[in-house]
């Protein structure tokens, strides 16, 4: 909603027509001898040499997932191998341009990528980058495999890094790229520009976008390529990538340097079949992959569809590709024409195609093809292909006897370290700016109107008598947030951040207020309404180096953002062997008011995956801490935020919150109000009900309640509540998720065995009820009220002389609800 685009109706409402142009189909026709003026012998002879590596290094695993054992020496692989025999004109086409400065992010069937790409690298670099990547990485572990007894040059050592690195990998050896975590599926070597590879179809569709967004924020060179599938044309996280990738704001809105597309390419390898569903034909509507770029921008992406049986071919689109990149005229859509001979995994017999079909694409073999126009065209003899052949064969099954060693190669030792992987699933690093220089910033922070605003509100919310400020005086939760996200802009130069409404409105519940006048475009802006692609872009953005606020506007929507969060975000780490981190701290905001679809309280789905930081602060203090904690971390954070409490003062932190820079500890619970007869542990706003129930509590019944607020759901120290127990013997742990599968019934077990001996009575879940969410009117039947928590004292822990119950907390009526499902 920028105020400087005009919306002119009289231009909107004149007739006319869309005019698409002309897409490019298979257009190079050039041979090698043709191109002998472009390529010297060495380089076409690599090419062959290229496609030779990734066919002989799937064909042993083939052999290996089918008959157990390759070249006479048996291993069984248990794990996966998506295979892609047939595609590697199409792989090594894509890598032979590309530098290390050039990323790749591929999908499930990505062996030969990894390979064509880290060849690629090898050749480009010099001798001594080379043998500073190989020692540097894991501190030489992977290199020592494979440099024992070698006498041959930098490069050809390179080679059996490359192929060991990944085959150990493949295999779950700790001396693999990833030390065993990613495996087949996610294996990846960043220092040769190889990013990770994704087990989920199209999964790599949004994160390449986040990576071209941190090269354009970040003015750092190259370019990015999303390798994936034709199938995966269908999926979600692709398609909201592209809409991503081609908002009009990068070349209309954004200023100076930052004004033009982002470096990105979408390189549909089309092998014509996903799973076991023929694209074209079947499951798709598109008949060439390269038709869809019509659909997104004037540009058309700048669409092709080229041969990728011809590596010449994509080796002369990429050369093109990458003017237009240059030139910021970003996204590219590339279509790359190709055939898989395998199936879909080894254990796909293929039934869904003929015999006929494979042999006549096999006819077309773009190795057999390729090595006749070198020996035509005089480059090479047959008996020098074969002796590249011969040369591969031999290295493949020398790196493939050492990657099954268990001496050379072992697994992790979970027994001798049997907390290795948990070790890797975060970071826990502390780091003010995720890149080195100034912060780009419109102006000085103390001359920003919103900072100037807060120095004159009231931090404590009560004056010298207890009487509160007006709510227009005091200092609210969002400006907790607010203060802590301005002053890390300021620190940091990579962070950025996006979502729904985001820039000219100050965000949906004016967090960012006061930011839009103090931020250039390019680190504050409005995304597509696309939560896919805010969560999965931002996912690419941070494992390239820099850091990111994605906003999802309402709890609600995280299921928009499933994947993204639930299956990359809190994954790669862990699956890099650290490599990776992954600086994220997305903002979700948990509603009330507006019914069944958006005041959902969606905490216990985020607690429940590995890998992901959650935390629900409930007062201004601890909002702001806590977000200065998340943006100094290195960690995924999902930080929610309650629509009910964003205009609440500080009540409990008598000092008032501090201007300064301060943090909260991740994990630690607070003693909001101290009592002795009953805990009460809450998370989110329900704290303030529990607040009122304990002033019912003591002014009807004499009973003294200690309020814990939980802050954080990821981690948390029990210590604090078993200390409570130990004195009150009783507790209630209170959320406003429903009851049902939730976090509460989590911290409930966990107290039950952590403090059985100092119980009084079991502990007792109060959450929502196990309903839609209703409207507005109807919420007090919905989420817990003071009275709830009097009930459940009543029913569960004991009996309060005079107590009538308003709710239900019987076992009858439990046992009731669950035999009717709600």
């Amino acid at each position: 909603m920028p105020k400087v685009q005009f919306l002119d109706p009289n231009e909107s409402r004149k007739g006319g027509s869309i005019e698409f142009k002309p897409i490019p189909v298979n257009q190079y026709n050039k041979t090698v001898k043709d191109e002998l003026k472009n390529f010297s012998k060495d380089e076409l002879i690599r090419i062959y040499h290229d496609m030779v590596v990734i066919r002989e290094f799937e064909t042993m695993l083939n052999l290996i997932k089918t008959t157990g054992e390759y070249n006479g020496v048996s291993y069984n692989h248990p794990g996966p191998a998506h295979l892609s025999i047939g595609q590697e004109a199409a792989a090594v086409g894509m890598a032979f341009t590309l530098t290390v400065e050039d990323f790749i992010f591929g999908s499930h069937r990505s062996h030969g990528e990894i390979l064509a790409k880290g060849l690629s690298a090898i050749a480009k670099l010099s001798d001594d980058q080379l043998s500073e990547i190989m020692e540097k990485f894991f501190d030489g572990s992977t290199l020592g495999v494979v440099k024992k007894g070698f006498n041959g040059s930098i490069k050809e050592l390179g080679r059996r890094f490359l192929i060991y690195g990944t085959l150990a990998e493949v295999f779950a050896r700790e001396t693999g790229f990833n030390k065993g975590l990613g495996g087949s599926m996610h294996a990846f070597f960043t220092p040769f520009g190889v990013y990770p590879n994704n087990a989920i179809v199209g999964g790599s569709g949004d994160i390449a976008v986040g990576a071209a967004l941190f090269k354009k924020v970040n003015r750092k060179p190259g370019l990015v390529v999303a390798n994936i599938g034709d199938a995966s044309m269908a999926c979600g996280p692709v398609w909201e990538g592209i809409t991503f990738a081609a908002m009009d704001q990068f070349a209309k809105l954004w200023e100076g340097d930052m004004k033009g597309g982002l470096p990105v390419i979408f390189n549909v390898m089309n092998n014509q079949y996903g799973m076991g569903g023929q694209t074209c034909g079947e499951t798709m509507g598109y008949g060439m992959a390269a038709r869809i770029g019509a659909g997104v921008n004037e540009d058309q992406m700048h669409a092709e569809r080229v041969d990728g049986y011809n590596p010449l071919a994509v080796i002369d689109a990429y050369k093109r590709k990458r003017k237009v990149i240059e030139e910021k005229r970003g996204p590219v859509l590339l279509e790359v024409l190709t055939y898989r001979y395998s199936g879909h995994s080894p254990s796909d017999a293929s039934s869904y195609r003929s015999k006929e079909e494979v042999e006549a694409w096999q006819s077309h073999d773009s190795i057999i093809g390729f090595g006749k126009q070198l020996v035509e065209a005089g480059v090479a003899t047959e008996k020098d292909l074969a002796t590249v052949t011969e040369d591969v064969k031999s290295i493949i099954f020398d790196m493939f006897k050492l990657s099954i060693d268990p001496d050379v190669s072992p697994y992790m030792d979970m027994e001798k370290h049997p907390e290795l992987i948990g070790d890797m699933m975060f970071s826990n690093e502390s780091v003010d700016a995720m890149l080195p220089g100034k912060a780009e910033v419109n102006h000085e922070m103390a001359e920003n109107a919103r900072v100037k605003q807060l120095e004159k509100k009231e931090r404590f919310a009560f004056d010298k008598d207890g009487k509160p400020f007006s709510k227009m005086k005091q200092y609210q939760l969002r400006d907790g947030i607010f203060e802590a996200i301005i002053d890390r802009f300021y620190k940091d130069p990579s962070l950025i951040a996006y979502g729904e409404e985001n820039r000219d409105w100050g965000g949906a519940f004016a967090v960012y207020r006061g930011l839009t006048e103090a931020l250039p475009y390019h680190r504050l802006f409005n995304s597509p309404i696309a939560e896919a692609a805010i969560a999965g872009t931002a996912i690419g953005y941070a494992m390239c180096g820099g850091r990111v606020i994605p906003e999802i506007m309402y709890c609600d929507f995280l299921g928009r953002s499933g994947d993204e969060v639930f299956n990359q975000l809190p994954k790669w780490q862990a699956m890099s062997g650290n490599v990776l981190k992954m600086p994220v701290v997305m903002r979700v905001s948990v509603g009330s008011k507006y019914g069944a679809q958006h005041s959902q309280d969606w905490t216990s789905l985020v607690a429940h995956i590995p890998g992901l930081k959650v935390v629900f602060p409930a007062t201004p203090y601890d909002a702001k801490g806590l977000m200065n904690t998340a943006l100094q971390g290195t960690d995924p954070v999902i930080y929610f935020e309650s629509q009910r409490l964003y205009d609440i003062g500080e009540q409990f932190h008598e000092e008032g919150v501090p201007a300064g820079y301060y943090e909260i500890p991740f994990g630690e619970p607070d003693v909001k109000r101290e009592g002795k007869d009953v805990t009460i542990l809450t998370i989110g706003a329900t704290l303030y009900r529990a607040l009122d129930a304990a002033k019912i509590l003591e002014e009807k019944h004499g009973m003294s309640a200690e309020i814990i607020d939980a802050r954080s759901l990821v981690p948390f120290n029990y210590e604090k509540v078993i200390e409570s127990v130990k004195k009150t013997g009783r507790i209630i742990i209170s959320g406003d998720a429903t009851a049902r599968g939730s976090f509460l019934n989590d911290l409930a077990r966990n107290i039950a065995e952590l403090a059985f001996d100092y119980l009084d009575a079991p502990p007792v879940v109060v959450g929502s009820r196990n309903w839609i969410t209703p409207a507005f009117e109807l919420e007090d039947s919905f989420f817990p009220q003071p009275d709830w928590f009097i009930d459940a004292i009543h029913e569960k822990m004991i009996p309060l002389k005079g107590h009538v119950c308003k709710s239900n907390f019987t076992d009858s009526e439990q046992i009731r609800r669950s035999r009717l499902g709600v």
